[in-house]
């Protein structure tokens, strides 16, 4: 058996919303954006929640950030991420996700998440998880500028080629390597592993999974990730992972865990 990794997708696979969108209202508040602009995002916020985003969606938020974002200071950008992080994105895990995430690297298993959205916005969160692989897409920037210009999109067959490359270069055998996604426009990326699992499916990609018989995974437990939460999630005794996408003990895991900090915390106040 060669070396094998986790591919995970970010947004409704791991948080519970859209990575990059999510920080339309501090964007706003520092003036990057305009109130038309901030309610652009909200309304792509919620579609995205409800319908998922095929190809042409995906696309058109692509090329609409791209213009958006020509002229900010990556600095302050950086910034703004690393101040409303824990607001924007830490109570949105999934703590399924992160127990799955914890029992593949028990294993020994390389994790990696393979998002669309920026490198600024999936790395920063990756950290939060103790994932530090990142595949995603990478605006341009010049003198510390976004130009509007995009040198890497990590959607599609984008992802695909990202993943392949990596493969190749850590000597990954794709037939062992697992993936997680919710949405249809990665199909090319499940296609290509030997255990591929559809996690919050919407239409397209649930009736692809049901049809080549890849196992669904229900994530529906978003809790705030922190130390505390990593140490407990890590200090777990290991589950074979083939048997939790099989079963979905991942999914129990996750919510076992919910239900014991909800009753300890209950225990504490009642003292």
């Amino acid at each position: 058996m060669g070396r094998s990794a986790a591919f995970f997708d970010l947004d409704k696979t791991v948080i519970a919303k859209s990575s990059a969108l999510a920080f339309g209202r501090p964007f706003y508040r520092d003036g990057l954006i305009t109130r038309r602009d901030a309610v652009k995002a909200a309304y792509a916020q919620l579609s995205f929640k409800i319908g998922g985003a095929d190809d042409a969606s995906m696309a058109r938020t692509r090329d609409y950030l791209a213009e958006l974002c020509k002229g900010w200071s990556a600095e302050q950008v950086r910034q703004i991420v690393d101040e409303t992080l824990h607001e924007l994105i830490k109570p949105y895990v999934y703590a399924e996700a992160a127990a799955l995430i914890a029992e593949h690297q028990a294993t020994g298993r390389d994790v990696v998440l393979v998002s669309a959205s920026g490198e600024e916005f999936v790395r920063p969160i990756g950290a939060q998880l103790g994932v530090h692989d990142v595949v995603a897409t990478r605006m341009r920037i010049v003198d510390d500028v976004y130009t509007g210009e995009i040198d890497f999109y990590a959607a599609g067959t984008g992802k695909v080629s990202a993943v392949k490359e990596l493969a190749a270069e850590r000597g990954y055998d794709l037939s062992e390597c697992y993936a997680y996604s919710d949405s249809i426009s990665d199909a090319p990326l499940l296609e290509i592993v030997g255990n591929p699992t559809a996690v919050n499916p919407d239409r397209g990609l649930r009736k692809l999974a049901v049809e080549r018989e890849w196992p669904i995974l229900e994530f529906r437990r978003p809790v705030p990730l922190g130390a505390r939460m990593r140490k407990q999630i890590m200090e777990r005794p290991a589950v074979p992972v083939a048997a939790a996408a099989a079963v979905g003990v991942g999914v129990a895991i996750g919510i076992a865990w919910y239900g014991h900090r909800r009753k300890t915390r209950a225990a504490a106040a009642g003292e």
